[in-house]
């Protein structure tokens, strides 16, 4: 099977999806390609802290300050009821681009790694609170997979794969694409497109009626 995901390190539902996706198909016992396909939720902030987050959901989504602290609480909440850490209160919000940029490199590159440096990407941002807009928390990241560190170094510190990132998240407007997550799973030759962070267990009934060819009898996705 293979899972396409438009998602961004920023956004915590992508972060939550994630999670929830992978270990559905784990409780199938499926074997999946994965490939992250980019969609900046902020993309025009740039690679120094820009802020508190409660601030930045004021601006971009115009809520009021307790409203924005309620709906990062709730995430937290939800988050820690599947099972997982998430500090979205003290994330220090910065550009993903060149995250994004790095996924790309290494499905290319190092495939077999895409998904650990995903998830690696993720915790930095959303658990330990780092600027995942720095090369050296990337680096770092990916030193921890034993990848080489100059090969890392001299393409995040380019600007390969920009164009790329940039392609992907204009193929996801054509598409009409206008929140994320967003997932589409292949199996032969069925697909079934998820909009948005579904609990685990319809995740997991998407898959098993993916897989036996059952899907297109079900109308709850």
């Amino acid at each position: 099977m293979k899972i396409k995901h438009w998602s961004d390190f920023n956004c915590p539902n992508s972060y939550i999806g994630i999670h929830r996706l992978k270990k559905a198909s784990n409780e199938v016992d499926v074997e999946v390609e994965w490939e992250m396909k980019p969609f900046e939720l902020y993309p025009t902030i740039f690679d120094t802290p820009t802020g508190s987050i409660i601030t930045q959901n004021i601006l971009q989504y115009g809520l009021t300050p307790e409203t924005a602290e309620e709906k990062i609480i709730e995430l937290e909440k939800i988050a820690h009821e599947d099972g997982f850490e998430m500090n979205y209160q003290d994330i220090q919000l910065t550009s993903s681009r060149k995250a994004h940029r790095l996924v790309k490199y290494i499905q290319n590159k190092h495939p077999e790694l895409a998904m650990e440096v995903v998830l690696k990407i993720y915790h930095a941002n959303f658990v330990e609170n780092k600027i995942i807009a720095d090369t050296d928390v990337l680096v770092e990241i990916t030193n921890e997979l034993g990848l080489d560190e100059k090969e890392i170094r001299n393409f995040l510190e380019g600007e390969s794969y920009s164009f790329e990132v940039q392609i992907d998240e204009e193929d996801a407007i054509q598409m009409g694409v206008e929140s994320i997550p967003l997932y589409i799973l292949n199996s032969s030759d069925d697909q079934l497109i998820i909009p948005g962070a579904f609990e685990k267990e319809d995740f997991r009934i998407a898959i098993e009626d993916l897989i036996n060819g059952e899907i297109q009898s079900k109308s709850f996705i």
